[in-house]
């Protein structure tokens, strides 16, 4: 009997039994759609944090003075002597012109106003110096950037991110304009372009003010504060080499005595997305087992259904093997039906799943994706559940006796 005959018989049995067919059509899709929501929301939550991270430039190193160290494999983070401004200066002595340091003391939910327009206080206020923009991605749109004598001189000037632009001054040119922070009045000298959302957490990398480092300490104090530090090297293939000098240059600096441990870490671009990916395969692994946990109770289900289809039929199963089908046959006949039956049950998953888990990506403000490989895997995945769970109620089917068949009421 040709296949494309047999799969019209699979189903054509489908549809003489619907609610039945679409009950155990449940199961399998319930297995796939948790396999394939898991994975796919997992590689877009993936995307999103990749994009952000990549945004803030692959070839700057992190530099800060609290490291995350593994303690019986739990992170902890452990607060180590802040890195203050003054070791900044020391590195950037040792270091030369080999990178571009740009330290970063932070002030939150600052609130700004120009003229009568004020914003709600939820601003991020950033002191550093010239080389902060281009080492986390950021261009200029309009007037300039912060100089060396911006920061030696603590002028009191503002680079303002595209957003805080846009709240303050709309659509008039704030180049050469005066804004008001909760603390100081800020000459505004360049706009940077507009980034765009980060997307994960709804943050908005443009709502923020750039100012002289040394400008921010003498309005809101404590010198002497923990900095962050983002070193820019003049490639990435030398981010590696760049990395092992500060690593020297600091253990001098901060007195860390051979032996020790750093009392400072450095991060990149490459070793945070690694890191993000191992946590983000551990989920994908973990969300794939529930969902081949809840195909394995699919495909009990589907058996257990086969089987009373096989009691139903048997009736037909004796007038077709008169009729002269052999074993195989009806073998492969039942066998088609219980592949179809998971087949179908994997479309519908599939669809459901990816359709609901890129609406993360939405949220996200990301690209939406389709993990195809795990989509061939679940179709070739059902299609073994398929056979495994169906070949019993098919050979019991094919060693029916047509005579003893015929005589079934």
């Amino acid at each position: 009997m040709p296949f494309s005959e047999l799969v019209a018989m699979a189903f054509g049995a489908l549809r003489a039994s619907k609610l039945r067919s679409a009950l155990t059509l449940l199961g399998m899709v319930i297995g796939v759609f948790a396999i394939i929501v898991s994975v796919t929301a997992v590689k877009v939550i993936e995307s999103s944090i990749t994009t952000t991270i990549e945004s803030f430039g692959s070839t700057s190193i992190t530099v800060t003075s609290y490291p995350e160290v593994r303690n019986e494999g739990r992170h902890e983070r452990v607060n180590y002597t802040p890195l203050t401004y003054d070791e900044v200066l020391r590195l950037g002595e040792r270091i030369g012109t080999k990178a571009a340091l740009a330290p970063e003391a932070q002030e939150n939910n600052v609130r700004f106003r120009a003229g009568t327009v004020i914003t709600d206080p939820n601003v991020q206020l950033y002191g550093t110096n010239e080389e902060w923009a281009t080492s986390n991605g950021y261009d200029l749109d309009k007037g300039r950037n912060l100089t060396s004598e911006d920061v030696q001189f603590a002028r009191p000037v503002a680079v303002l991110g595209a957003s805080l632009a846009d709240k303050l001054f709309a659509d008039r040119n704030p180049i050469g304009q005066e804004i008001v922070a909760d603390r100081g009045r800020y000459l505004v000298v360049g706009v940077l372009k507009k980034k765009g959302s980060t997307g994960f957490g709804g943050m908005d990398p443009d709502l923020m003010a750039l100012t002289p480092i040394t400008r921010l300490f003498g309005i809101y104090g404590n010198p002497e504060r923990d900095l962050s530090l983002k070193v820019r090297a003049p490639s990435a293939a030398l981010v590696t080499g760049i990395s092992q000098d500060v690593i020297g240059a600091l253990r001098v600096i901060r007195q860390v005595q051979p032996g020790e441990t750093n009392n400072f870490s450095l991060q990149t671009s490459e070793s945070s997305i690694g890191e993000m990916k191992t946590l983000t395969n551990g989920l994908t692994i973990g969300g794939a087992g529930i969902g081949l946990l809840t195909l394995l109770a699919a495909g009990i289900g589907i058996m257990n259904i086969m089987l009373v289809s096989v009691t139903e039929r048997t009736r037909e199963i004796g007038i077709r093997k008169s009729l002269g089908a052999r074993r195989s046959d009806v073998l492969r006949q039942f066998l088609i039906e219980a592949v179809v039956l998971c087949q179908v049950g994997a479309v519908v998953g599939v669809v459901a799943g990816v359709l609901t888990a890129n609406l993360l990506a939405f949220f996200f403000d990301t690209a939406p994706t389709v993990p195809w490989g795990w989509v061939l895997t679940a179709f070739v995945g059902v299609t073994f559940f398929g056979v495994v769970f169906g070949v019993y109620p098919a050979w019991k089917a094919a060693r029916l006796d047509p005579i003893e068949a015929l005589r079934f009421e």
